[in-house]
């Protein structure tokens, strides 16, 4: 199953030239840069792990090209997204994330239908990635 995080999801996957111009992108708009990685890929979860801090005062994309490779080096079997912050409303918003890795082998989900009072279905995702612990949900096959 082929996850959809972020902006250019929906794309093939980038290349580093193409995530050098999207890191221009958001320093040339003074948006400070972060890197995440995570193996629990379920869209709720939010709150990634965050490698290093966050890149403030960068002019060139270099800095942070180098930060992914050190990431993806460190994570081969992880999540990794470049998230870009904008803060010009006196409070920090996203406003630009997309994944720069993902795991060679995505399990996807499990849908799970419960029903509750009045003829009322929920519905919940479960990754199937999350049955094992953390750190080994995506080991080599």
């Amino acid at each position: 199953m082929y996850l959809r995080h972020g902006a250019f999801s929906y794309l093939p996957e980038l290349t580093d030239d193409e995530v050098a111009a999207q890191i221009r992108y958001a320093l040339d708009n003074g948006w400070p840069v972060s890197i995440e990685y995570t193996d629990d890929p379920h869209p709720r979860n939010v709150y990634w792990e965050m490698w290093g801090l966050p890149l403030f005062d960068l002019t060139e994309p270099d800095a942070v090209l180098h930060e992914i490779h050190d990431c993806r080096a460190a994570f081969p079997r992880h999540y990794v997204r470049v998230l870009a912050y904008d803060a010009r409303l006196g409070r920090q918003t996203t406003a630009l994330s997309f994944l720069v890795q993902r795991p060679p082998h995505e399990p996807g989900f499990r849908l799970e239908r419960t029903e509750a009072t009045d003829r009322v279905q929920r519905y919940t995702l479960q990754p199937y990635a999350t049955e094992a612990p953390a750190g080994a949900r995506y080991s080599p096959e």
